[in-house]
């Protein structure tokens, strides 16, 4: 019974959910980033790589536009940014997963693929 009663209290959680952000449990699992190469292999296997870790932590279908285009670089960054303003002029960030797939795949995985 002492040892109970001396038994140290739980750590709080700094987030409201109890666990780490959605971004740290991605980060966590590594992530590869893609570049933009233009290798239509490369893009397909980043995308399932991406996909992968989604399913792997439980990504909401609203965060998974954010975090794959978080480790976007160089010219696939570039892309991804000159998009935004393009394609969705109200400033909508809010684009759905399925809608990012299909942009990505126009531009980096052709249709023979």
């Amino acid at each position: 019974m002492e040892a109970q009663a001396q038994a140290p209290a739980p750590v709080p959680q700094e987030h409201g959910h109890g666990g780490p952000s959605i971004m740290e449990r991605f980060k966590r699992m590594a992530p590869p980033s893609f570049k933009g190469e233009s290798d239509p292999l490369l893009a397909e296997s980043w995308m399932r790589e991406i996909e992968k870790i989604f399913r792997a932590i439980r990504c909401a279908e609203e965060d998974k536009v954010s975090l794959a285009t978080y480790i976007l670089q160089e010219r696939a960054d570039v892309w991804w940014a000159s998009l935004l303003p393009t394609r969705f002029e109200d400033g909508a960030v809010e684009v759905a997963w399925d809608e990012f797939v299909r942009l990505f795949r126009a531009k980096f995985v052709p249709e023979h693929i």
